[in-house]
């Protein structure tokens, strides 16, 4: 059992020096307009990374999950409120698993 511990304490450590490095070594602004442009994205990745697995388990068939996220994705190339894309994607596969 200690070594839950100590793998939790170790892991602890990685995401701290991950996190404060930069901070100690990048002291000026970032001129770069390919390295800025790279780091505004990583937000949006690592969230879309986090969440996509969910969205295919997340119904009780993965054709519905699917057909929700066709929606999703078809809406946000269109652009339209986060809102509504939510929305509208819930209702899809909310139709589709009654349909089904």
């Amino acid at each position: 059992m200690s070594n839950v511990y100590a793998y939790i304490l170790l892991m602890a450590g990685i995401t701290y020096l991950i996190r404060a490095l930069p901070l100690l070594f990048i002291r000026r602004r970032i001129t770069n307009p390919f390295l800025r442009s790279f780091l505004s994205y990583v937000p949006y990745v690592t969230l879309s990374v986090m969440v996509f697995p969910d969205v295919l388990s997340a119904t009780g068939s993965l054709a519905s999950a699917l057909i929700g996220f066709v929606t999703m994705m078809g809406l946000s190339l269109a652009r339209k409120n986060m809102f509504v894309v939510a929305i509208a994607s819930c209702a899809v596969v909310f139709v589709t698993e009654l349909l089904m």
